[in-house]
């Protein structure tokens, strides 16, 4: 019935998804198999995409070749670039979607999708010899033979759903939980443990009062993830903002005796930077409200996701607490709001590539190795997929590092340090953030994805002549000269120092408060010339002379710490031997397996003394 493919994936989430298309991209027979091919890409909390940091990954998963940028501007109903106020570094796109519209533009895409099949069915266990993974059983007892197997199992490994004194198995509502393959690893050899995680109640839309909220709009252009041409909605919706109150936190409290966080039915720790309602009025009892944002779920259904309003209390705390927000006084919940606890492996146990280390051919992606959101999963998934097709073929695997991108980061940070509780991924966790700027991701990362043959001809073409347009650009504004006529009226407008003899436009706009688009129109010489550039280039050329000092100083940065990513360590290398070394070193190194001197240095409880300590040992 099953012929033998390269690659498995098991699970069809944003992980899972992205896993599969690039496995399959690259030309390994790939199978996907998920518990349910109607929830394909299921968006399980927020229907939205992107945000601080979270919309840099978005960007660079389409630059490799990726999916989820092109579905998310095929389905989104609103977009807006978070950040506009501060630097380039930190701006993050986000788009609002509909949730029905992306699982739909997910599955076409991957059915139309080369070397890609399709199989619903519970992945129960693997089958495993000598130490290497050569498939997958499935609930109805199919054996499915494979190359490799990427596990992408979200929380469904033992998952179990809380509702105030309530809770059963379940890996999403109204979804089955996977059982076996937890157990099965761990009688291998694995360490796991527990996370929880949770998602607010969804709402009637039509019950509520929206002109006692503040209405937040999206953006007048939108810019969307893609760099290909993708087709943008001609309208968006709108999304909304209201406040909980002193009354709500009260009424809230009143469910704490019956909540499974606090009565200690919940072993497995949750988000610390999403936490949930019950978690915020705890943790901050001095505030008196907190944001709740009112988010749509699509275009054409009444839905309503209550952002920031996540919850495992019981229903009818959630619904009296609901009534007692402002424009909610006649709410009507669609269903209530809830935790899900599961299993997860602790990545430490996993090469850079996601491969595991105790069963070849075997690699782990998305919320399985501790991650929350979609994007982190799916980056992961991305990378997994790459690398599960490049184990199969024989080629050398693909590591992104972390001054390459923010997906280098967080599989860095997952290796080194492990996670014990959900990784989210933030700007502050990338040391070269002014490097790992949204919008130049496909300038970094198209190149090397064309070379493995997942970015098309298109992708690269587009690379090259942005390139050549900014460069040109870039020539243009250090040539191009103002008289103090035509630009001091300019300056005297935003009141910044004047000029008395010409300028070249590259020095004006190296002013604090002067962006191009202000030059353009305050010169119209200057606009005749630039006016057949697209905007992206234009935008890119003025971050490139407008930060060039600070890229340069990233870039030489980059250069000095690269010196410890060079100096690998061998596998076999004892550190148990090494007495000058602490025993936590010891322990964590022994344990981790550093490939260089710069990811022992990163490694929680290693400090530069043992950095210096293994330099002398290995003869540096």
């Amino acid at each position: 019935m099953f012929q033998e493919y390269d690659v498995i994936v098991v699970g069809a989430g944003h992980a899972g998804c992205e896993a599969a298309a690039a496995a399959a991209n690259l030309g390994s027979k790939t199978l996907l198999v998920t518990m349910n091919m109607q929830t394909i890409a299921q968006m399980s909390c927020n229907p939205a995409m992107g945000g601080i940091a979270k919309g840099q990954i978005v960007r660079e998963i389409d630059a490799m070749g990726g999916y989820s940028g092109i579905v998310t501007d095929l389905s989104m109903i609103q977009f807006r670039m978070l950040n506009r106020s501060k630097g380039p570094a930190m701006w993050s796109p986000r788009a609002q979607s509909d949730r029905m519209l992306f699982h739909l533009k997910w599955r076409e895409m991957l059915e139309n999708t080369p070397n890609l099949d399709f199989y619903q069915d519970m992945v129960k266990s693997l089958l495993v010899k000598d130490g290497k993974v050569f498939g997958v059983v499935t609930g109805l007892g199919h054996e499915i033979k494979a190359k490799s197997v990427v596990l992408t199992n979200g929380t469904f490994l033992n998952g179990i759903v809380h509702i105030g004194e309530k809770n059963f198995g379940g890996g999403r509502m109204a979804e089955k939980a996977a059982t076996g393959i937890t157990e099965q690893l761990v009688s291998l050899g694995f360490e796991s443990d527990r996370l929880k995680t949770g998602t607010p109640p969804r709402i009637d839309g039509r019950s509520l009062d929206y002109s006692k909220m503040e209405e937040q709009p999206g953006d007048p252009e939108m810019t969307g993830f893609s760099y290909l041409k993708t087709e943008k909605p001609l309208k968006q919706r709108s999304c909304w903002i209201t406040y909980t109150n002193q009354t709500v936190h009260d009424i809230l409290k009143t469910g704490f005796d019956r909540s499974p966080m606090f009565a200690g039915r919940i072993d497995g720790v949750g988000p610390r930077y999403c936490p949930s309602i019950e978690d915020k009025i705890n943790r901050f009892a001095e505030r008196e409200r907190h944001q709740l944002f009112i988010e749509p779920e699509g275009w054409n259904t009444v839905e309503i996701y209550v952002n920031g309003f996540s919850t495992s209390l019981p229903e009818e705390t959630q619904y009296e607490a609901l009534r007692n927000i402002a424009g909610f006084e006649n709410v009507k919940i669609f269903r209530p709001g809830y935790a899900i606890e599961y299993d997860y492996f602790p990545p430490t146990q996993l090469n850079y590539s996601l491969e595991t280390k105790l069963i070849q051919n075997l690699f782990f992606a998305g919320q399985i190795n501790g991650t929350t959101g979609y994007e982190e999963a799916a980056c992961q998934g991305l990378m997994a997929g790459i690398n599960a097709h490049q184990k199969t073929m024989h080629k050398e695997e693909v590591v992104l590092k972390r001054s390459e991108a923010y997906i280098g980061v967080l599989i860095d940070d997952l290796i080194s340090k492990g996670t014990q509780e959900p990784y989210r991924m933030f700007t502050s966790r990338a040391e070269f953030r002014t490097l790992l700027r949204q919008d130049n991701a496909d300038l970094r990362l198209t190149e090397l994805s064309y070379r493995l043959g997942l970015a098309s001809q298109e992708r690269m073409n587009a690379v090259i002549e942005k390139r050549s347009s900014v460069e040109k650009i870039k020539n243009i504004l250090k040539e191009f000269a103002v008289t103090p006529e035509q630009i001091n009226p300019f300056f005297e407008s935003i009141n910044s120092s004047v000029i008395s003899e010409k300028q070249k436009i590259q020095k004006a706009l190296l002013r604090p408060d002067v962006e191009l688009h202000q030059l353009t129109e305050a010169v119209p010489e200057l606009n005749a010339i630039l006016t057949n550039y697209s905007a992206e280039s234009l935008e890119q050329a003025s971050i490139q002379v407008k930060y060039e000092v600070y890229i340069e100083k990233e870039k030489e940065l980059v250069k000095r710490m690269s010196q410890l990513e060079e100096l690998e360590i061998p596998e076999t290398f004892d550190y148990k031997k090494i007495v000058s070394l602490g025993n936590e070193a010891r322990e964590k190194l022994t344990r981790v397996k550093p490939r260089t001197l710069g990811q022992a240095s990163r490694i929680s409880g290693i400090n530069p003394s043992d950095v210096q300590i293994l330099m002398i040992f290995m003869g540096r």
